[in-house]
């Protein structure tokens, strides 16, 4: 899928994705959330894609730029949403675009309720997740061997 708006190219993956667009979307995750709890192996992207709805974005000229992860309801629970922009390709409305996929793929299979989840120390996501309506603090806490907290915010 190509987006009009930002010539963005999403990749839907799934367990079954090639290991090249795996790594990709690990590469992303990774670098966006560099906290000991939240680092992924290859294995466990592969298990994370057979459970949750996953993209991976390339800028026009295919440079990777982001990934979304979508964990569905589950027993009338809320659905979480996150996008992940690298952060040399923020503030060129990936994140929006990205973000916007994510909510309507949830949107779509029943979810009432959007959650997110940022890392305190990530600013910038704080910030792009209030602007985009996410203002309602459900939880906050500390994984072990993290130094910083991560906050759980609902779509108000």
């Amino acid at each position: 899928m190509s987006d009009p708006r930002t010539g963005l190219r999403v990749e839907a993956l799934d367990s079954t994705s090639g290991d090249a667009a795996l790594a990709d979307w690990r590469h992303v995750h990774n670098t966006v959330v560099p906290v000991a709890s939240a680092l992924l192996s290859p294995e466990d992207v592969r298990d994370r894609a057979g459970r949750n709805l996953m993209e991976v974005a390339y800028a026009a000229d295919g440079t990777l730029v982001g990934c979304t992860t979508v964990r569905p309801p589950r027993d009338g629970g809320a659905a979480m949403v996150i996008s992940r922009v690298l952060p040399e390709h923020r503030g060129q409305g990936i994140g929006t675009v990205l973000y916007e996929r994510a909510l309507a793929a949830a949107r779509a299979r029943g979810a009432e309720t959007i959650e997110t989840c940022v890392l305190t120390s990530n600013t910038s996501g704080l910030r792009f997740a209030e602007r985009t309506g996410f203002t309602v603090e459900v939880d906050r806490y500390r994984l072990d061997g993290d130094t910083v907290d991560w906050v759980e915010l609902r779509l108000a």
